[in-house]
């Protein structure tokens, strides 16, 4: 579990992050800030595509970019989107992609709370 002053510099992050988000359609940015087992800090924005179908999460950006520079272990990530004064949790696509990659205890960071995997996908798919 992340002490309370990592969690917030991963939050204060993922805000910056959201900065750069790609969201000319709906107008609702979002921002990642993902951290690997070894302490490096990925972060990502959602980046929308007029074909909705081709729009990819802040999350997912976060993850791929930290698995193709090798890495495959994460301990947690915070989310910050919309216009920040609510939480913002992850969509099912992107909880998925997090089943994937992280065991149940992994910390998903939101503005009022911290939710393990296993909260929020209590019954997944894994292969």
């Amino acid at each position: 579990m992340l002490n309370s002053d990592s969690m917030s510099d991963l939050m204060q992050m993922a805000i910056q992050a959201r900065n750069q988000a790609y969201c000319k359609y709906s107008g609702f940015a979002v921002g990642a800030a993902l951290l690997t087992e070894s302490g490096e800090i990925y972060t990502g924005c959602n980046i929308e595509n007029a074909s909705y179908s081709l729009t990819i999460c802040a999350e997912r950006t976060a993850f791929f970019k930290a698995i193709s520079d090798g890495h495959k272990k994460f301990k947690a990530i915070a989310i910050a989107g919309g216009n920040l004064s609510e939480s913002c949790p992850p969509c099912g696509a992107c909880r998925q992609v997090m089943r994937e990659f992280c065991e149940e205890d992994f910390e998903i960071i939101l503005k009022d709370r911290i939710y393990t995997l296993r909260e929020l996908l209590p019954v997944s798919f894994a292969l």
